[in-house]
């Protein structure tokens, strides 16, 4: 019984040291490149489990963190297109996606491998800064702020590279930071107020333009209706001048008549304002308040040619 416990014990250790020796587990959050007397021989990327191999010296399995890893540059100094002098912090966001090229390249190191992508990120920094203006990077409108657009070149430019030579693989790069000094500061201000002012005064001018167009069009239309309207009073006096023209011709005919309607007319007037006027009744127009001529009789010439035969 002791023999066979002591075989079942042989046999355990037998299998623990031949999977220790002949095989090997690649995690979830790791990557593998196997080597066979220091050469590359399989990789294992997105391929999880256990995995078959030969002892040690014969074959050597190396793994790698395959997360994502942050790196951030310290701040520096560089240029616009303009050489305005900006501070800016820099940042990228790697994982190992070549293992056979990180290991041959970089010994496996992380350390080694982000001196490298400092050196990758920073030329890709100041020569993409260096094509743009200012205003992409500080600008009153958020519209015409290019960040993204900075970054992305900035990611080119350091992407392919870093995949080729290190085995790196660069997801994203972005800007954490970014500083102005106290003399461009006070550019960026005075250039940010002379863009408004001449913004403002392009709206004035607009505002100006717009009004003359508006005073032209209301002179032209007021024009027009004083035409319109000096017409139609034309027309009414010529109206009323010819009215008056036929009823002149029957005054005319009968000056008596004219005399008395103009008298009535002027009394009407006076006691309209319920005034006191002291007149003798002799007076005109008051004499029609004694007594009432006899428009008939005088106005008619028949009547008068037949008086003395009467």
């Amino acid at each position: 019984m002791r023999n066979l416990s002591v075989l079942i014990l042989v046999v355990v250790i037998a299998v623990v040291l031949s999977l220790f020796l002949f095989s090997f587990q690649v995690r979830e959050t790791e990557v593998a490149v196997v080597t066979r007397f220091r050469q590359p021989v399989r990789t294992y990327v997105d391929d999880p489990g256990w995995k078959l191999k030969w002892p040690s010296p014969i074959e050597r399995v190396y793994t790698f963190d395959a997360r994502n890893r942050l790196y951030e540059r310290t701040m520096e100094q560089t240029t616009t297109a303009e050489a305005n002098p900006i501070i800016v912090t820099s940042y990228a966001i790697w994982r190992v996606g070549d293992p056979i090229k990180f290991l041959e390249n970089v010994n496996g190191d992380y350390a080694q491998a982000e001196r490298h992508l400092y050196s990758l990120l920073g030329n890709s920094q100041n020569t993409v800064v260096g094509r743009h203006s200012f205003s992409d990077f500080v600008n009153a409108d958020p519209d015409q702020c290019k960040f993204d657009q900075i970054e992305q070149e900035m990611l080119e430019g350091v992407k392919e590279i870093a995949r080729d030579k290190y085995g790196m693989e660069v997801v994203a790069v972005g800007i954490k930071q970014l500083a102005i000094n106290e003399s461009t500061t006070a550019k960026v201000f005075d250039r940010m107020k002379k863009d408004r002012q001449g913004r403002a005064e392009t709206i004035r001018g607009q505002g100006r333009a717009e009004a003359t167009k508006i005073e032209s069009d209301a002179e032209a239309k007021r024009t027009e209706l004083l035409a319109i309207v000096e017409a139609q009073a034309k027309a009414i006096r010529g109206q009323a001048d010819a009215e008056a023209a036929r009823h002149y011709e029957k005054l005319e005919q009968n000056a008596d008549l004219a005399m008395f309607l103009r008298d009535l007319e002027a009394l009407k007037k006076i006691l309209q304002e319920r005034s006191t006027i002291v007149l003798g009744t002799d007076v005109a127009p008051l004499r029609l308040l004694r007594e009432m001529p006899d428009v008939s009789t005088t106005s008619s010439p028949k009547n008068d040619s037949a008086s003395p035969s009467r």
